[in-house]
């Protein structure tokens, strides 16, 4: 009994020294929900929290200072700004019509809307309504953009300048697959049907393009067979809010576009006829993974008084513009060049020849920071228009001849200043003053730069550690994880932000939380981003594990023995694939609406990253070996999975199938459902939310939770 007795005391001390601490408290609880973004924001000072240009030569905006709110007028031809005491008439506004469901066209006379599966165009003046289209009925209708997770009765169309046509499609979604969900409530559930198809479909949602007449009323159908529901620049055809891939000339009789293939390799450029529907073959480009056309917004454009495209392309390892000739389809010549990446083209100056944009990899501090630059169509005189180290955004002036540069680091605050085209500084608007964030013990993420599972390739990321470290102590760790592949963990904003998420909140209970963008994430070279193609499921976890290991040789107050990791969407999937298949280094894992099985996830999803599903002569398929039910079975730690029964992101049945795989194994896990939530949870975030943070304190920090803890919910109240 002594032997077995001291036995008991010795565990019981090691666990103590493992836990550090007995408990968790309310008071720390409630400085971890101090340091949100809805509670931190109104300590920063003299920032741009809103703006606008009014005119082409007028910028408003808002600021908060220690006396309250206050907004700002600033006249760039004069390069002055004056304190105003009330908010300047036109600081808000909405391009769309009542409720988003219109679309106005560009002189604002007329709005195009959806109806019974056809487009209506309203009067604006006199409200009159003309039936457009006659023949659009259920799962074949004009202008919905309602597939896969998408759907909605805002109308996808692009005006032509002159407000006398649009491009559209007809929507041909008749023998896709269908993904149903239920409503929880008391009585007979309610059933949500809608169209969604799935990697290895046989049959997947096409497009028929059609140019529509307005003032005439007639449908004029592109000569061409229909299109994949695909766009050069994400899984939806309508990422702008409009038609994506489009670009009318000025006296729309004509128009340029792209067809993408259903696996995102073939693109080909074509120019219609507005008014036959006749369909010219410009040029196609062929890449061996997947083609993208840049990040945030399209880059490509169509030239036609000079018969030009702008056109982007990583062919030479780098996303770069080319010039080509839109008659023969010949390339002129490349536009820009070398080791860095054209992320978003701006603005062309067709008279001056001129190209605008933003740029990644030209900072050598980081090659996340975005910078600013023009470049002649030639390819010379490249000029940097932003030059001061860190993450720049850009609000040009509605005749683009000023822009707004907002610019920071991730530890560093918000400079605005009002700037010429030739980069001249005209006058400094504000610098944000964060003492006071300062003074209520927040502190900035710490910057790291470290080296990719190769042990080669430099990663970056971000590290959060307690206000009240003590590096005399050992503090497990939490990798925040966010796997892309089209973003990361930190994503494109490497900007300042007073909170990313509840990082800094969860470290405030007693980890060091990293967060951190592996290979296979975009905004740098092709080759980098396509390190994963093929094989999602990597996860950039190798990364995560090296980045990990590297940053407790640097800093001793990290323990490696205590790994925790959670994250959200494709963040759930990595999670749970951490935890099966790495299960020594990950003891804890929150997996939060996982698309585990991307199978069982929306077409293009994986059809873009993973490529088209085929099957070997055995009859497995090239998905299986990358879905977590598959490992199930691997798990050692503890692990919480989480899912809205109504998320038609993705679907309930990804984490269901992981649970039955988990019970099938004889594997305890842990489960939270939100009956009637989408992908988010929406009011219920905030919940879980907290059920992360206890579920982290009690199975990495080995320490008790307040009860119940209520997180104030600005959705919902407290």
């Amino acid at each position: 009994m002594r032997k077995i007795s001291l036995l008991l005391l010795a565990a019981c001390i090691s666990a103590a020294g493992f836990a550090q601490k007995d408990s968790v408290t309310v008071s720390d609880y409630a400085r971890a929900e101090k340091m949100l973004s809805a509670n931190l924001t109104p300590y920063i000072y003299n920032n741009v929290s809103y703006g606008k240009w009014i005119n082409d030569n007028q910028y408003a905006y808002q600021t908060r200072t220690a006396q309250g709110v206050n907004y700002v007028m600033v006249d760039a031809v004069k390069g002055t700004r004056t304190s105003l005491t009330d908010k300047p008439e036109g600081l808000g506004g909405n391009r769309y019509g009542s409720g988003n469901k219109e679309v106005l066209s560009p002189d604002g006379k007329k709005a195009v809307f959806i109806k019974d599966y056809n487009l209506w165009v309203r009067d604006v003046a006199t409200n009159q309504l003309t039936q457009l289209t006659t023949d659009g009925v259920e799962y074949y209708g004009y202008a919905t953009d309602n597939a896969g997770w998408t759907h909605s009765d805002n109308a996808i169309v692009r005006w032509s300048p002159d407000s006398k046509k649009i491009a559209t499609f007809r929507q041909d979604e008749r023998k896709a697959g269908d993904m149903y969900l239920a409503t929880t409530n008391v009585g007979h559930p309610t059933l949500q049907h809608w169209k969604y198809p799935l990697p290895g479909d046989t049959n997947i949602i096409m497009i028929e393009r059609v140019v529509i007449d307005v003032e005439n009323p007639k449908v004029i159908r592109l000569q061409i067979p229909p299109d994949p529901h695909r766009a050069t620049l994400s899984d939806d055809i309508s990422s702008s809010g409009t038609f994506d891939d489009i670009s009318w000339s000025d006296d729309g009789s004509q128009f340029a576009f792209v067809s993408t293939s259903r696996d995102h390799k073939i693109e080909k450029v074509r120019i219609a006829d507005a008014n036959s529907g006749a369909v010219r073959e410009v040029f196609e480009e062929k890449v061996p993974t997947q083609y993208e056309s840049g990040w945030g917004s399209i880059n490509w454009k169509y030239l036609p008084g000079t018969k030009e495209i702008i056109w982007f392309s990583e062919r030479d390892n780098w996303g770069h513009l080319y010039l080509y000739d839109a008659t023969t389809g010949k390339l002129k010549n490349q536009i820009t060049k070398g080791n860095w990446v054209v992320t978003q083209m701006l603005h062309v100056d067709e008279k001056s020849r001129t190209i605008y944009f933003l740029a990644n990899g030209l900072d050598t501090a980081n090659p996340y920071f975005t910078h600013f630059y023009k470049i002649g169509f030639d390819g010379k005189k490249l000029v940097p228009l932003t030059p001061e180290t860190g993450f720049h955004r850009i609000t040009f002036s509605p005749l683009k001849n000023y822009f707004i540069d907002d610019y920071s680091q991730p530890d560093v605050p918000n400079t605005v200043v009002l700037r010429n085209t030739n980069g001249k500084v005209i006058t400094t608007l504000e610098k944000a003053d964060v003492s006071p964030l300062k003074a209520i013990g927040w502190q900035p993420p710490k910057p790291v730069t470290l080296k990719a599972h190769d042990d080669t390739t430099n990663i970056y990321g971000l590290v959060f550690t307690p206000s009240n470290l003590d590096p005399a102590k050992k503090y497990p760790v939490v990798v925040y994880i966010y796997p892309g592949p089209q973003g990361g963990s930190i994503g494109g904003n490497w900007g300042f932000s007073p909170a990313r998420g509840d990082n800094q909140s969860l470290a405030e209970l007693g980890f060091v939380v990293v967060a951190i963008e592996g290979t296979a994430n975009p905004l740098r070279s092709k080759s980098y981003h396509d390190m994963s193609y093929g094989f999602m499921a990597e996860n950039t976890l190798p990364d995560q594990i090296n980045g990990v290991r590297q940053l407790a040789a640097r800093y001793d107050y990290i323990d490696t023995n205590r790994v925790g990791i959670w994250g959200h969407s494709g963040g759930g999937f990595a999670t749970a694939c951490a935890m099966f298949k790495f299960p020594d280094f990950f003891k804890v894992g929150i997996s939060e609406s996982g698309n585990h099985d991307n199978r069982n996830y929306e077409d293009d999803w994986g059809e873009r990253y993973i490529g088209l599903l085929v099957k070997d002569a055995s009859g497995k398929d090239n998905y299986e070996a990358q879905a977590n039910q598959v490992y199930a079975g691997n798990l050692k730690g503890k692990l919480l999975l989480a899912h809205g029964m109504l998320d038609d992101n993705v679907p309930p049945y990804n984490t269901l199938l992981v649970v039955e795989a988990l019970e099938k194994a004889n594997k305890d896990y842990d489960l939270i459902i939100f009956p009637n939530s989408r992908h988010g949870y929406g009011a219920f975030s905030y919940y879980m939310m907290r059920r992360r943070w206890d579920y982290f304190v009690t199975n990495l920090l080995g320490a008790a939770h307040p009860k119940e803890y209520r997180l104030s919910n600005p959705m919902g109240g407290r």
